[in-house]
């Protein structure tokens, strides 16, 4: 007996090793997935510039991301747990890895970044061909060399951020899914919860990890190491500069295979936790599982279609999943753009906005989620309370968003662009605005984007523009002298860079991260209950396809179209535009932040604004009806089972889907 004791216990310990080496592993792989969907997310703008895209195939390039997970979601949703799920996870963070390298690849079969400019980087200032000079040739034209718009046309190299960003996405698609289930199969009914939490924590960790890796690189010149960066005549701030956008995602490969290495060495199953010391439990343990996997496999095809017309027919299930719907296009446009609009809007740097972001919003949203699933377990909340304190938290925080209206700053000052060479207020679309008597005779480039800012607080589009005739210095401390254009009382003078927003706009930027942040909490209070309802309103039986549909609808109707529509329209905003060596057009380099502010806050509030039509719906078709997953009244203690498997069953499906639901708002950030 005591021989018995003792391998019963060593095998107690064996078990429970393994699945808290599961755990962590797992842990590992969600901040993984979620540090390379945060990255790429905050990278956008650095891409656009690289390839000198427009924003609109910049959000198709961020959808591709859902098009990979849904090429695998159903086959993962009815296969996968059959399979040995620790190999397919960890097969699947090995794609992962496997599509950022892709999306770093380009820049090792790209010629170095050139930005537009009118200015020598070389330090050779013989000849100051760029400054004002009257009665000379015009040098900076097109060119008509046929074998340098062949190396341009390498910039369609994004194809392999693309097929990166769809690869990831592949390899994403198991991670979710099988590990929560493997969690839910194999640890104790109290202990779920508890194991689900530290999961969650892995998911808030990464966007984190990933938005401070982002701001690091961000600030990084692209071709550091290969170029003599004391020459470069832009700074961060500038809307030509480009990050080394691809060291941070040669990062993110890295630590996605790395963390599939232990799901190699974990088993295809486990003993029920707290079950391991009892022979003839495991024993039947096992033949329900055999028998359960049986009936799955017999009825796949037999349940789909009657589960499927029961999902359709469901009234409060279709329309959470149109308030889902909704709900994901405003957050997730709002999200992919969020530091281009402060970059626009406030004057900041990528790298600057992107940590702010980090720093402002992520923290609140864990502390929501927190404080959210505290309220539910101590106030033993029902799903017709849930419901109720979702739809009016959402609602208080969707009010207090358009706060936000408020807290803005004007156009930078352009001459010639936004006001007129005399400091004046102009149309921004007039015409031949550009050239004024002052830089008349000067044979400037009015299509190249190279601003100065001059000693009276006005921007030009470039020096030759602002009529400057000497320069003195080099890279981005040089000084141009003698501008006709300038009027001050001194000499005028102007220096590279647009002129600064000033302290009012800065502190408009700390009213609007406040208010972001305040707004974040609120709303990550209302995301678990308000995903109760999802889960309560369905059968059991079809709670998984119930889970799988819902996400299907979100990426295929938000996820994937949202930052394509949404960049079409930031690009209608866009007052200059840069330009190629073969005069096609570039990237933004200029927009209109008036409109910009009207599109990237207006939108998101019509659209969450109609969301809130089926979410009263949903109130007034809760007071009469039974849910199928309420069972019993608040405060009713559910008769134990005989494993005590089955008590908590909705409160970790509950914790199972909060988990999803979260996960979905994490990748986007």
């Amino acid at each position: 007996m005591g021989k018995t004791g003792r391998r019963i216990e060593s095998h107690r310990i064996r078990c429970l090793s393994r699945l808290k080496m599961f755990l962590l592993a797992i842990t590992c792989a969600y901040v993984s997935k979620t540090l390379s969907g945060s990255y790429m997310n905050s990278m956008l703008t650095q891409i656009e510039r690289q390839f000198n895209i427009p924003t609109s195939l910049v959000g198709f390039i961020n959808g591709s991301f859902e098009i990979g997970n849904l090429l695998l979601i159903i086959f993962v949703s009815y296969f996968g747990m059959k399979l040995h799920r620790p190999i397919m996870i960890g097969v699947g963070c090995m794609v992962m890895g496997l599509g950022c390298f892709l999306q770093s690849l380009p820049h090792f079969l790209m010629d170095r970044y050139e930005y537009e400019s009118t200015v020598s980087v070389s330090g050779n200032l013989s000849s100051n061909s760029f400054l004002c000079m009257e009665d000379r040739i015009q040098i900076f034209r097109p060119t008509e060399d046929p074998s340098e718009c062949v190396k341009e046309a390498k910039s369609l190299m994004w194809v392999y951020v693309l097929v990166g960003n769809i690869i990831r996405g592949i390899g994403e698609t198991p991670i979710m899914p099988l590990g929560l289930s493997y969690i839910e199969d194999f640890a104790k009914s109290e202990n779920s919860p508890f194991y689900i939490g530290l999961i969650e924590t892995g998911a808030i960790i990464g966007p984190l990890i990933g938005l401070l890796l982002a701001s690091f690189c961000a600030n990084v010149y692209v071709d550091t190491g290969f170029v003599d960066t004391d020459n470069l005549t832009i700074t961060p701030t500038d809307t030509r500069w480009v990050g080394a956008w691809w060291f941070g995602f040669l990062i993110c490969a890295a630590v996605n295979v790395l963390t599939a290495i232990p799901f190699f060495f974990l088993p295809k199953t486990l003993p029920k936790e707290g079950l391991e010391d009892d022979a003839d439990i495991i024993k039947n343990d096992k033949k329900e599982k055999q028998e359960e996997v049986k009936k799955e496999k017999a009825g796949i095809t037999k349940d789909f279609l009657p589960f499927m017309k029961s999902l359709l027919c469901n009234p409060i299930y279709m329309l959470f999943i149109i308030i889902s719907v909704i709900q994901f296009n405003a957050f997730v446009n709002m999200l992919s753009f969020m530091p281009k609009y402060m970059e626009q809007q406030y004057g900041r740097s990528a790298s600057e906005a992107i940590f702010l972001i980090g720093v402002y919003n992520l923290p609140p949203i864990c502390i929501g989620y927190i404080v959210g699933g505290l309220i539910m377990k101590k106030f033993k909340i029902t799903v017709k309370q849930a419901a109720h304190i979702g739809c009016w938290f959402s609602l208080t925080e969707y009010f207090l968003y358009f706060l936000s209206f408020l807290m803005i700053c004007d156009n930078s000052s352009i001459a010639g662009m936004t006001t007129s060479y005399k400091g004046t207020q102009q149309d921004l679309h007039a015409e031949n605005a550009i050239l004024a008597d002052c830089n008349m005779d000067c044979n400037c480039p009015t299509n190249i984007w190279d601003p100065v800012c001059g000693n009276n607080g006005l921007s030009y589009m470039s020096a030759c523009l602002a009529g400057c005739d000497s320069s003195v210095g080099l890279g981005i401390n040089m000084v141009f002298q003698n501008c006709s254009c300038i009027q001050t009382s001194g000499n005028s003078s102007a220096v590279l860079g647009l002129c600064d927003k000033g302290h009012d706009c800065s502190m408009m930027l700390q009213y609007f991260l406040i208010l972001s942040a305040i707004g974040s909490f609120i709303y990550s209070l209302s995301a678990i209950p308000g995903y109760m309802v999802l889960l309560r309103c369905i059968k059991p039986e079809e709670k998984s396809l119930g889970v799988g549909l819902h996400a299907f609808c979100t990426r295929v109707f938000a996820g994937i179209p949202a930052p394509i529509y949404f960049g079409a329209l930031v690009d209608y905003t866009c007052l200059h535009w840069g330009t190629l060596k073969c005069g096609e057009s570039g990237a933004c380099r200029m927009y209109d932040s008036t409109n910009f502010r009207y599109i990237y806050l207006g939108l998101p509030a019509a659209l969450r604004g109609s969301s809130y039509i089926p979410a009263f719906s949903i109130l007034i078709l809760l007071r009469k009806r039974h849910l199928p997953g309420e069972t019993a009244p608040a405060g009713t203690v559910l008769v134990e089972t005989k494993f005590t498997g089955k008590e908590n069953e909705c409160k970790d499906m509950h914790q199972n889907s909060k988990v999803l639901n979260d996960d979905e708002l994490k990748t986007k950030l």
